[in-house]
């Protein structure tokens, strides 16, 4: 959407950030279709920030070789997306929104997903289900993610027999706020970093290039914080303009923090879910029927590490796939659901919530660096998510973008393009994706 960009080098930088584990076709489609989706958006009434000449006001941020990134009201984008849409949807009668209600089972029939179990006993029918339900970054102690991001949707697609696909990827974002009750994990946005904000050590030195991609400068916090003993490096973010992320200052001041007059004490925290449910490029999972988007998908786009601000694009270019997709499928009516079968999808175990100390041995286990002994620790946690975590980074016998082991410092170039793929029975397998 700038005059120096492209679709070529917009999806060059997506392979380069995500350590040559990237999908080719799935970098390329989103680098291709995600200016119209932009377009579709201010179609539909969101106020994308602008110049004052009414241009788009394009952010820079780490991994990416130009200006390209559109955000709205700063770092409030997603924010002003979710009110606008959500005001659509409340309006449109053709949708029908179940608040207060949450999925126990998939509805698998005949190798096919026909529909949902609801916590309530509802069950609702369908001819494609679409999760977009999020990552599973709060599954860790240190994160930026609200408490309900534990990765249900995976469970669910998972107990119906649909496959997983790198979940070992995790990353970390690298300026998370620490130390300051009320806003631990709060997110400081890499855009602020774009805009000049600097990070520095104990001593008040610079120690990395800000705009390098988001694992090399968690892992530069990192080694700086075990280095000094210390909780927290500090950003500097004095030189930036306030009124360019109002969100952000207000939410720091209301922490007792000025950030136009002190450094802000971040460090590293579980941030996005590199892996999910696979899916093919129109978002398909292996399960006839069910369909995963955003976070909770994995479709090869984001490699070993996510390049900053693919995500919400993803979301957006991904789901019209998926929709263009599912309203092609049978729209006979699902086979009747027997009175055994309903009373099996009722009685099912909803997907379970992490407790404290689950998520504490995650941090401590599987965060930024791991090693083969602590996750064969977790493989035997009780939470079944956690243990498939930890069973597909013991297969990754290497150190590549988010994924750092320590018995294997090295990147092993035969796994280039390869994924662990955890199967419905819960075995694993790896796959090449070109």
């Amino acid at each position: 959407m700038a005059a120096a960009d492209s679709a070529e080098l917009h999806c060059r930088d997506t392979e380069r950030a995500g350590r040559d584990l990237v999908r080719h076709a799935a970098a390329e489609i989103l680098a291709r279709e995600a200016p119209q989706c932009v377009r579709d958006l201010q179609s539909l009434g969101v106020r994308f920030d602008a110049d004052r000449f009414g241009r788009l006001a394009l952010g820079l941020e780490g991994g990416h070789s130009v200006r390209r990134v559109v955000h709205a009201g700063g770092s409030a984008t997603g924010r002003r997306v979710v009110r606008q849409l959500s005001a659509r949807v409340a309006a449109d009668t053709r949708i029908l929104v179940l608040e207060q209600e949450r999925a126990r089972a998939l509805w698998d029939a005949g190798g096919r997903c026909c529909g949902l179990v609801c916590d309530s006993g509802e069950v609702i029918l369908a001819r494609a289900v679409v999760i977009a339900s999020g990552g599973a970054a709060a599954l860790w102690a240190r994160t930026t993610n609200p408490p309900g991001s534990q990765g249900v949707g995976l469970l669910l697609a998972h107990a119906a027999g649909a496959e997983l696909a790198d979940l070992e990827l995790l990353q970390f974002h690298p300026t998370a706020v620490i130390g300051v009750p009320g806003r631990e994990g709060f997110l400081v946005t890499e855009a602020i970093r774009g805009e000049g904000a600097t990070l520095h050590d104990a001593d008040g030195a610079r120690f990395v290039d800000e705009l390098l991609t988001r694992d090399e400068v968690a892992r530069a916090i990192q080694a700086r914080l075990e280095a000094s003993g210390r909780e927290s490096v500090g950003l500097d973010m004095r030189m930036v303009d306030p009124a360019r992320f109002p969100n952000v200052v207000s939410a720091l001041r209301e922490a007792g923090l000025d950030p136009m007059r002190e450094l802000i004490p971040v460090a590293p925290a579980a941030h996005y879910m590199m892996g999910g449910i696979l899916a093919d490029l129109h978002a398909r999972s292996t399960l006839a029927g069910l369909y995963a988007v955003g976070e909770s998908s994995c479709t090869g786009l984001h490699g070993a590490n996510r390049l900053a601000s693919n995500s919400l694009s993803e979301c957006f270019v991904f789901a019209r796939r998926a929709i263009d997709h599912a309203l092609g499928e049978p729209a006979g009516a699902p086979p009747p659901v027997s009175e055994a079968e309903l009373e099996r999808l009722r009685g099912a175990l909803a997907p379970p919530v992490a407790d404290r100390a689950t998520r504490a041995e995650l941090w401590r286990l599987a965060g930024i660096e791991r090693t083969r002994e602590g996750l064969e620790e977790l493989s035997r946690a009780q939470h079944p998510l956690v243990r498939l975590i930890a069973r597909c980074a013991l297969e990754r016998t290497e150190s590549r973008g988010a994924h750092r082991r320590r018995d294997y410092p090295q990147r092993d170039r035969a796994l280039d393009h390869r994924h662990v793929v955890v199967r419905g029975d819960g075995a694993t397998s790896w796959q090449t994706w070109p």
